[in-house]
């Protein structure tokens, strides 16, 4: 009991406004189906929004609603949690919002789009889809302060015992949520989490747990996960990471590739892999944010988000292999593949496992990834 409890208030509760990175056992979009939808909490009129908030709804349907619903419920790709739950709304200010939205979730699904970031999205567009967020709920409330006064250690075991199986560990990523994620960490407080923890999300899969697990519990796995809060660090003002794409078309004067689409659309890892050793002609294309382009991506792949088809007109249709990935694993590089599918191009297709995957299996990605850290 207690192992479900908290490792369903670790997945669902912790990380709400942040889409989780799920490694092998994500949905796969188009194909698997994803998780039940919770009932909506977002308004349900027709009436178009007031002029205030029409430019962060036009915002947030273009670049949000891919994986977190057009109601802003979630749970439309990759377990992309609601973004409207009332306990949400009210455990989340405003500044916690636009930081997840500015900055993402490095190296999870969850890319950064504000443009100090190297995304698509100023200031001021980012603090009008946090308006249009707000008015689909409730205003934030005041939380009772404070550090966790649990034992951190025992908070250690406890995520050991209950959590790691799913959750992983520092180094290693599972089949749920890795909660080491730093931004996510700089930017949960210690209210923020416990909120989470005690009233869960309703009407989403999060519940309550104020009254299943005791107070020193709480405090327990609040310490410990506080613990591991990066130290402050000039990340939010940095200026964004600045890459230059090499050529569009890979080995231009290979031979096709040999692919084997599963459902006539997904491409294994390992047949993409082989392909680039061989030298055989493709392009690779990366739907995410730019900015999670130039942090890291599979090596040679140009980037073409998903929400700019513009990005699509250098990519020749001259039958030329077109493989698309991105974190999801498929959500986002299947709207690639449907685009140029429309266009005419023959050959394309989704990576199968997408980059998480991709980069688990220590296939080469620019830049080079690092070795985790010695015990």
């Amino acid at each position: 009991m207690r192992s479900h409890i908290v490792s369903t208030l670790v997945v669902a509760g912790l990380v709400v406004g942040v889409p989780f990175a799920v490694e092998g056992c994500a949905k796969r979009a188009g194909t698997d189906g994803g998780p039940s939808r919770a009932p909506s909490t977002a308004s349900t009129s027709k009436d178009a929004p007031a002029p205030e908030h029409a430019e962060g709804r036009d915002l947030f349907l273009r670049y949000c609603a891919l994986c977190h619903a057009k109601d802003g419920t979630g749970y439309a790709a990759d377990n992309a949690p609601s973004l409207v739950s009332r306990t949400f709304l009210e455990s989340a200010d405003d500044a916690f919002i636009a930081s997840g939205i500015r900055l993402g979730r490095s190296r999870t699904a969850m890319g950064a789009y504000g443009k100090s970031r190297g995304g698509p999205l100023e200031e001021r567009q980012i603090d009008a889809i946090v308006r249009f967020l707000r008015k689909q709920g409730t205003k934030a409330r005041p939380l009772p302060g404070g550090p966790p006064t649990g034992d951190a250690e025992r908070g250690k075991a406890l995520f050991a015992a209950s959590c790691a199986e799913c959750h992983g560990s520092e180094t290693e990523r599972k089949t749920a949520i890795n909660l080491f994620n730093p931004e996510l960490l700089a930017s949960a407080s210690p209210a923020f989490l416990r909120y989470a923890i005690v009233h869960g999300r309703p009407p989403t899969p999060m519940p309550p747990f104020g009254e299943k697990l005791s107070t020193s519990e709480i405090e327990d796995l609040v310490a410990w996960l506080r613990s591991k809060a990066p130290a402050p660090s000039p990340v939010a003002s940095a200026p964004p990471v600045k890459e230059t794409e090499g050529p569009v078309v890979l080995n231009p004067k290979g031979g096709a590739p040999k692919f084997t689409l599963r459902d006539e659309r997904y491409v294994p890892a390992d047949q993409v892999k082989k392909a680039l050793e061989e030298r055989r002609r493709l392009v690779i294309v990366d739907a995410r944010s730019p900015a999670d382009w130039a942090l890291e991506r599979i090596t040679g792949a140009i980037s073409a988000p998903y929400y700019d088809e513009a990005a699509l007109a250098r990519i020749p249709n001259d039958g030329t292999w077109v493989v698309a990935y991105c974190a999801c694993p498929h959500h986002a590089s299947g709207e690639v593949v449907d685009k140029l599918r429309k266009r005419g191009f023959k050959r394309t297709a989704v990576l199968d496992e997408g980059i998480l995957v991709w980069k688990q299996r220590g296939y080469p990605v620019t830049p080079p990834a690092q070795p985790p850290p010695k015990k």
